[in-house]
């Protein structure tokens, strides 16, 4: 970046000329990548860069090029311009859309234009400053591009937001990227793990204690959420709370105060809570096990992780990753994985996702003997066609499951069966077809 430089902007489609006059009269270098396909922007998470997704005119071999730059350099704050007409629904489209920080419609007013890279230029000097925030989160695939795109847009929001995915997806690695990324980065980052704690003792671990509150209470102590002031809050396990504690966490989120067991006196806590479940919310809500009010309290923004299995050539990536830094830290002959390797992973399930995965890279690196690991020292010996048709089938099924039970606890909504599954309706009678459900034989 230059003295009296704003930073750079690589602007990818074609911008008018008054445009670049605009933004170089405001102090903002212009780096322009054309939209044929292989192209690349010459800049990497890290350099400070703001990038613009230029949609105005686009035909379909330049989206998909914009469409693969967006996820492979996720890192970069996008920014993306839009003509009314851009079909909105195109899937390309959609992923490009969904990947940008921010959208602007044409006609672009300029000055929008111009808060807009101010915005993402601050995000993006913070990045540079503070070191790479999303180092843990490897991947390239279209599932977490989409997952890294939400991150940047909700780290400097002050709101709760409700982290999803299965057990071992990495829902605390988010947490801690989007701590990282706010404006509390210098304060602390408390995670708890809410399903660990003793029932009789959640209230006193989260909100602490006056001395003589209990018997045992010699102290005074200070609960996870007010050691958390001025800073973030990861309550892991959310839907493990007791009932009473999912009362009084209420209670704070709606006051911005709590009282210590043992004392009416209520203390005034300036924190930023991040929640994460592995379990359906909506379906505790529905049992009576987890508070409808406190739901919707958390769940202002939702941030879905995705599984290992539906992240493609992610494993290749995150297995590399782990085995660099493993070597890092240990000796290990294993510089990398056998092409056998690097099949038996793509073709396994990863029930245990990326906590998984990890273990396996470990307890490779340790055990072998080449400088390739192989398949025997992932311990993933089984036949790799059995698993593409096992694991195939078991998609099918999970999916029809899924689809079925969304549409009866909705009572045969469309819209609110949708709504839950975070897709839209036009996909939910696609789906209803390919598994050949018929809602009237249904209700």
């Amino acid at each position: 970046m230059v003295n009296g430089s704003r930073g750079c902007v690589v602007w990818f489609g074609h911008p008018a000329e008054h445009e670049r006059d605009i933004l170089i009269r405001a102090g903002w270098q212009i780096r322009r990548v054309g939209t044929a396909v292989g192209v690349d922007t010459g800049a990497h998470q890290g350099d400070g860069v703001v990038a613009l997704a230029d949609m105005r005119h686009c035909d379909a071999p330049a989206l998909a090029s914009m469409d693969r730059l967006m996820a492979e350099h996720s890192g970069i704050p996008w920014i993306v311009l839009r003509a009314p007409e851009t079909p909105a629904r195109e899937p390309s489209v959609k992923r490009v859309l969904e990947s940008g920080r921010e959208i602007l419609m044409a006609p672009i007013d300029m000055p929008q234009l111009l808060d807009a890279l101010r915005r993402a230029g601050d995000a993006s000097r913070q990045d540079v400053t503070g070191g790479d925030h999303l180092a843990e989160m490897v991947g390239r695939s279209p599932a977490m591009a989409a997952t890294v795109a939400s991150v940047h847009k909700f780290a400097p929001v002050e709101l709760p937001v409700l982290i999803t995915g299965e057990t071992g997806t990495g829902k605390e690695v988010a947490a801690a990227a989007l701590h990282r990324m706010s404006a509390r980065r210098t304060g602390p980052f408390v995670p708890i793990n809410c399903g660990a704690m003793a029932p009789n003792l959640v209230q006193s671990e989260l909100f602490g204690h006056e001395r003589g509150a209990f018997t045992g209470a010699n102290t005074r102590r200070i609960g996870h959420i007010e050691s958390a002031a001025g800073g973030t809050v990861f309550l892991d396990e959310v839907g493990d709370l007791p009932l009473e504690a999912q009362t009084n966490l209420l209670r704070f989120l709606q006051e911005g105060s709590l009282e210590r067991v043992g004392s009416s006196q209520p203390i005034s806590i300036d924190v930023r809570v991040l929640a994460a479940t592995h379990v359906d919310l909506e379906k505790a809500v529905a049992q009576g096990s987890f508070r409808e009010d406190l739901y919707y309290r958390l769940n202002v923004l939702r941030l879905h992780m995705p599984p290992l299995r539906e992240r493609g050539g992610d494993v290749e990536l995150l297995a590399q990753h782990f085995l660099d830094h493993f070597r890092e830290q240990h000796c290990s002959y294993a510089r990398g994985f056998s092409s056998a390797a690097r099949r038996a992973m793509r073709g396994y399930s990863w029930p245990g996702n990326v906590r998984e995965l990890l273990n396996r890279v470990q307890r490779a690196a340790v055990v072998a003997e080449d400088a390739l690991i192989g398949p025997a020292d992932l311990d993933l010996r089984t036949n790799v066609g059995m698993i593409h048709r096992s694991l195939g089938l078991a998609r099918v099924a999970a999916e029809r499951d899924a689809i079925v039970t969304c549409l009866r606890e909705s009572q045969f909504n469309i819209s609110e069966c949708a709504r839950r599954l975070s897709i839209s309706r036009v996909t939910v009678y696609r789906l209803c077809k390919k598994h050949q459900l018929q809602l009237e034989d249904m209700r």
